[in-house]
């Protein structure tokens, strides 16, 4: 019998300890350490099976002699999921999808699936759900994109299921079926049977991961794997994880919302920090083509506390609504609750508008929400947050034809942000006719036809151009 050994292993980060620690000394997080029993040989578990793995048919070769022409992508007819992907399924690329639990992850891919089955052939591995379950939600899916009385359209024959848990078992449904694409959902219930420790592991899940990138390379097999996220919002298993895969796509948005992002935080095929939004329908994860027109339809025009901030998600501008609100406060610390926005960068917004605007917000309690449960991490939405909050305070509308785009630095001044002209003309494609932008110091490009630029040093006069005059009162 193996002879066996326990050591501690953090569920975020990874680090390893010989013995129990209340809170991990690389990551900081409390509650974390959770136990290991491992056997001796276990390091040869991970090794590649003959004729799949990497290593036994490697060979140095010099870079002139290798092509370097670049594999033509599966493409997808949902436009939104292959803009993140950066244009399409890379043949022998591992993804991993990240989100909350009852996101839409399962939806999302079983489409996909679904669609690609047209041309390809897919295999979908269930470690959660049943094969009847998973054929009840794509029946749904079908009847509700159809119109109604149409003739119900068959299921792709070419999408084959299998409810499997043992990854030894799944790969020799991989060598059977032969598949150009591969989904495992989730990679938390997938275990090897040589590893002793319990599926979810932090060890079952970093060798069953390796394992499933080397049969991506070896194979050409694009392999799609969905991930559960922790509380602290990352992906359930070590940072490790994350560094096996080609790209990581979070699925975020909140469950009591209709609009879904899917993310792009890591790509070696395409650009990052790429973002498609999704509606959350009976259909399933309907792509909206204009996400600024539908952050913006249900805006109350000349309502004192709202602007309009143009953020980037990866090289998309996005309009959307920033709402501020400042109601007397009854605490001897007045609170400060972003929605959306950093809360360290709300409590510096509010000193500046304190100190170098004079705006009374010491006994004020301050509420900023972002429409539609986008999460802005930009410093561009400054001047719109600010903007947001005096408004409020003073119980004025903003210009309901202008958008507000700057940085404020802690001495009140506006700075210039990048992209500025995207984000100006995504703007003006959406019927706003000015923007309250920082004073730039060269020359700038020709702004958009139609589009009124207006300049400003600091946020004082930022504030004074963005409000109108007229009380509501």
């Amino acid at each position: 019998m193996a002879k066996t050994q326990t050591r501690y292993i953090c569920q975020n980060c990874g680090r390893t300890a010989p013995q129990q620690l209340g809170r991990c000394p690389q990551c900081g997080s409390w509650g974390s350490m959770v136990e290991e029993i491992i056997a001796a040989p276990a390091r040869s578990a991970s090794a590649p099976t003959a004729g799949r793995g990497l290593s036994t048919r490697s060979q140095p070769r010099p870079l002139a002699a290798i092509e370097g022409d670049a594999e033509a992508r599966m493409p997808l007819s949902i436009g939104e999921f292959s803009r993140v992907l950066g244009g399409g399924i890379v043949p022998g690329s591992i993804i991993l999808v990240g989100g909350d639990p009852g996101i839409g992850k399962s939806t999302l891919l079983l489409q996909m699936a679904m669609e690609l089955a047209a041309e390809h052939r897919v295999l979908y591995v269930s470690g959660e759900e049943s094969e009847r379950q998973i054929k009840m939600r794509a029946v749904r899916l079908v009847r509700a994109a159809q119109d109604e009385g149409a003739e119900p359209k068959p299921l792709p024959e070419e999408l084959l299921l299998v409810t499997e848990t043992n990854l030894e078992a799944i790969l020799e449904h991989v060598d059977q079926v032969g598949p150009d694409i591969l989904i495992v959902d989730s990679i938390q219930t997938v275990y090897l049977p040589q590893l002793e420790s319990a599926a979810g592991s932090v060890t079952q899940v970093r060798e069953s991961a390796s394992r499933l990138r080397e049969l991506a390379k070896s194979e050409g097999l694009s392999v799609f794997v969905i991930g559960h996220v922790t509380k602290e919002g990352m992906i359930a298993g070590p940072r490790v994880l994350e560094h096996i895969v080609d790209t990581v796509l979070y699925l975020e948005g909140d469950r009591y919302q209709t609009f879904r992002l899917l993310r792009s935080v890591k790509n070696r095929f395409g650009p990052t920090s790429e973002v498609g939004v999704f509606e959350m329908r009976e259909s399933g994860m309907v792509e909206v083509p204009n996400p600024s027109e539908a952050f913006l339809a249900e805006r109350l025009v000349n309502a004192p506390g709202s602007a309009i901030a143009v953020t980037m998600e990866g090289t998309r501008p996005l309009l959307v609504e920033v709402q501020g609100l400042t109601s007397p406060s009854t605490l001897g610390n007045p609170r400060r609750t972003p929605n959306g926005i950093d809360a360290n960068r709300l409590l510096m917004l509010a000193a500046v508008l304190t100190r170098r605007v004079g705006l009374p917000l010491a006994d004020q309690d301050v509420f900023v929400n972002v429409v539609g449960g986008m999460r802005i991490g930009e410093p561009a939405a400054d001047l719109a947050v600010a903007a947001a909050v005096a408004a409020s305070l003073k119980d004025v509308p903003v210009r309901a034809d202008a958008v507000l785009i700057g940085e404020v630095g802690l001495s009140g001044e506006l700075r210039w942000v990048s992209q500025m002209h995207a984000r100006l003309r995504e703007a003006a494609k959406l019927g706003f006719t000015a923007a309250i932008v920082p004073r730039w110091t060269r020359k700038p490009e020709a702004w958009p036809e139609g589009m009124q630029v207006i300049p400003a040093r600091s946020l004082r006069e930022a504030l004074n151009l963005a409000l109108v005059k007229e009380s509501r009162g």
